[in-house]
């Protein structure tokens, strides 16, 4: 009979952005009986995921399960809804297309889109129906969100959330701080090594030595953690993700919006991005663009320039060291990947926890799944940079073979390979691939769908639409409401 292992007594979390610090509080509910303690150290500006003021879907699931609450986020963090990015002139001047998110949709109904309008230049002015309710709201300016295990027209309406990245770390730190998460300021001064490739104790300049039985590398792009040990090897990103430099202008005029916005401009790609505290744009340019041209394209002088080194880590579990995060891989924030990657790398790291005895084999299966979701968030943004207008702007890149078939398969018949620990769900990657003006194909089975079926699904989507529409609120005068209910003094 086996016996049960040993549970870990103290871990160590080093970073304290907003990935440490949801890493620490996933870490407390899930292990309330061991210490948990956190290294404030603080992750360099080319952290993408822990100064993000986005991530994706998956995150509002994530923060339900740890304890996160979504009205809080509106109330005291600046939180707002986007429902669709629009992407334009992906695919030539003029054209545009929307990415709802959420795995819902009839296939009768996808295949009469594929038959009359399917991607590419063809989306071009602005006719294409709208091919989700999502899309229906955007335009509309309509939303609120469904109450929980409620039947509504909004139930199967999917939505990510933006928030102010200091007021949703300011939360974090108080929920860490209610669970006795332990804190330790000061700088790493040095690590210990143990003998199995791993960490024995890091010390804190004035504070001392910290022992732990497993340690987290939420240290951000550096890596301090990960970076020192033996096994620690970076696989180059360079050649199919063509980014090098990040221009993030002034903060601008607030704006409440259903969508974000992602345009591409002969110098680049800009990314619009609406928040209750100002409207942020930010410009990505590769190599060769000249600082004129791309400020020119900006608009104004950015207020930050920051350096991309594509990359990613080999092994994010060393010994006992796990690496999350910016700690992980290195990417321009393309599609709000960067905090979405480190949030579904904290749900693997909880679903996986060791004993204090690590076995090989977990390591080994947590390092498969989690360079599976890296290499998918590279194949998700080297989708973007496949787009027909794309390679004029930054050139030919590589495209791993795992893109190769994904093209094909959705330019030849309309569907996508299964893909473990994809970044997207099928449904949301076919919604990129047509709103970057990639051509759907049609499988030979659909050729001669039954005209009545498709029909039907067009005259029960509007019907839903209708309803849709007719249950939700104008979205700013939802939060106007929102907010003026929270500024209200309690009685």
């Amino acid at each position: 009979m086996s016996q049960p292992r040993e549970p870990l007594r103290r871990i160590v979390v080093v970073g304290s952005g907003p990935v440490g610090l949801l890493t620490a509080i996933g870490l407390r509910r899930a292990l309330p009986q061991c210490e948990v303690v956190v290294a404030t150290t603080i992750p360099a500006p080319s952290s993408f995921a822990d100064y993000a003021a986005t991530a994706l879907p998956f995150t509002n699931k994530l923060h339900d399960r740890l304890g996160i609450d979504e009205a809080a986020l509106v109330r005291s963090a600046g939180a707002s809804h986007r429902l669709v990015t629009r992407y334009i002139g992906w695919s030539g001047q003029g054209t545009q297309g929307m990415m709802p998110y959420g795995g819902t949709g009839d296939p009768a109904l996808q295949t009469r889109f594929a038959q009359d309008w399917g991607g590419g230049p063809r989306n071009a002015g602005g006719e294409r129906p709208a091919g989700s309710l999502a899309e229906v709201l955007a335009q509309a300016g309509r939303f609120a969100p469904p109450p929980p295990d409620e039947d509504t027209p909004l139930a199967q309406v999917e939505y990510a959330l933006r928030w102010n990245p200091h007021a949703y770390r300011e939360m974090l730190i108080a929920i860490a701080q209610q669970l006795r998460i332990g804190r330790v300021p000061g700088d790493i001064a040095a690590l210990e090594p143990d003998e199995r490739g791993g960490l024995a104790a890091i010390a804190i300049a004035g504070q001392g030595r910290l022992e732990a039985d497993l340690f987290v590398d939420c240290s951000g792009a550096g890596a301090l953690l990960a970076s020192a040990l033996p096994e620690f090897s970076v696989v180059d990103w360079g050649d199919v993700l063509p980014v090098r430099r990040l221009l993030v202008a002034p903060r601008g005029q607030a704006m409440v919006a259903l969508e974000d916005r992602v345009s591409l401009l002969e110098q680049g790609w800009l990314c619009e991005f609406a928040g209750r505290d100002g409207l942020q744009t930010t410009l990505a340019v590769g190599e060769g663009v000249p600082d004129d041209a791309a400020i020119a394209a900006l608009g104004q002088r950015p207020a930050a320039v920051i350096p991309v080194v594509p990359a990613r880590i080999a092994k994010a579990w060393q010994g006992n060291v796990i690496a999350i995060g910016d700690a992980t891989a290195q990417f321009e924030p393309l599609g709000f990947l960067n905090l979405d990657l480190a949030h579904r790398q904290i749900d693997l790291l909880l679903e996986m926890l060791p004993g204090r005895d690590i076995l090989a084999l977990e390591r080994a299966e947590f390092n498969r799944r989690a360079g599976l979701m890296l290499d998918g968030v590279r194949d998700t943004l080297a989708l973007h940079y496949a787009a027909p207008r794309a390679r004029d702007v930054f050139g030919q890149t590589a495209m791993p073979a795992s893109v190769e078939t994904a093209l094909d398969q959705f330019t030849r018949r309309g569907r996508l390979p299964f893909q473990e620990e994809s970044a997207l769900l099928r449904q949301e990657t076919t919604a990129l691939l047509e709103a970057l003006g990639h051509q759907r194909g049609l499988a030979p089975q659909h050729l001669d769908t039954d005209p009545q079926q498709v029909e039907a699904a067009q005259a029960a989507f509007d019907d839903r639409a209708r309803a849709a529409l007719a249950f939700a609120p104008p979205y700013a005068q939802w939060m106007e409401s929102v907010t003026r209910a929270a500024a209200m003094p309690s009685v």
